[in-house]
């Protein structure tokens, strides 16, 4: 009897911000899956795949145990972790494999509108409320500065209010939730963005492929967003001019056409946003017949 496929388990956020963000992803990876709706775990059907939806704060932990081979989380979460193993002594929890394009936001302190402190450098011992205990305490001792830390759960922007903290430290987006609670956005202390992390202990052989695989086309899909493939018909004389106007590109295919000996097809794929501008620029370069088309895929 032969034996079951090995299957390979990623953890992602069961609720959130990044939870359908990370769904998408898998289904552009090519995965199918099956669900009940109250399961917190998705089969794949067509690949070797499933995934777990647990609580953010848990992914660092689950890939460090190794009960999943992957993870997609915020780097602020990952960030708190990896302080908080640090000082345990655990020194590899996970392996950062890449950043992903989506999830960003920013860990920011803010002060109350009309209070004195305006700025984290003036602190003097002053109470900071935040999620994130680990990374403002090391942000603080980094730079030299006196404040007490205290960890709120949820709402942390509600603290000052309270008076439970004279400033706090949260992740912003909009900033919107700050300026409803009357609160001014000061310093970043981290830039977060959604990322894939790996286990440290060695992946089985009978898994590796298809993780190797599952990691290749994250990074496929990644890479073609925003990415655009451009078609038109140019000058020879205009070529260098042109590509020099396609933000991001790589060098261009260019090939013959029929029965035309001083124009040529130009192909090439844009990594970055081409705007109407481009467009226009192109054309008056010379180009013609400009076509811009979406990516869904692409490997390197």
């Amino acid at each position: 009897m032969s034996q079951p496929q090995a299957r390979i388990k990623i953890a992602i956020q069961k609720s959130g911000r990044l939870t359908e963000l990370c769904l998408e992803l898998l289904q552009q990876c090519g995965l199918k899956y099956s669900r009940g709706r109250d399961q917190l775990i998705g089969f794949g059907e067509n690949m070797p795949v499933d995934f777990l939806l647990v609580r953010d704060d848990d992914i660092p932990g689950l890939v460090r145990d190794d009960v999943c081979d992957l993870g997609i989380c915020g780097l602020n979460v990952l960030e708190e972790k990896r302080l908080e193993y640090q000082a345990a002594g655990v020194p590899e929890p996970f392996k950062m494999l890449q950043q992903l394009d989506f999830g960003h936001c920013r860990l920011a302190f803010a002060y109350p509108e009309g209070g004195d402190l305006k700025k984290i450098a003036a602190i003097k011992g002053e109470t900071i409320a935040t999620s994130y205990p680990l990374i403002v305490a090391d942000y603080l001792q980094r730079n030299g500065l006196q404040g007490s830390v205290v960890e709120f759960s949820g709402a942390v922007e509600i603290a000052p209010s309270l008076g439970r903290a004279e400033l706090i430290c949260d992740l912003v987006s909009s900033g919107a939730t700050l300026a409803a609670n009357r609160l001014i956005e000061g310093e970043t202390v981290l830039e977060s963005v959604a990322c894939l992390v790996q286990t440290p202990v060695k992946i089985p052989a009978e898994k590796t492929e298809w993780v190797n695989r599952l990691v290749e086309r994250i990074a496929g899909v990644q890479q073609v967003r925003g990415s655009k493939y451009i078609m038109m018909h140019a000058p020879r004389s205009a070529l260098t001019q042109i590509a020099a106007l396609l933000p991001g590109a790589e060098s261009p295919t260019v090939l013959p056409l029929d029965a035309v000996d001083d124009k040529v097809a130009v192909h090439v794929v844009c990594r970055e946003s081409i705007f109407w501008e481009t467009l226009e620029q192109l054309k008056a370069a010379g180009a013609s017949s400009i076509l811009v088309l979406p990516i869904e895929k692409m490997l390197a």
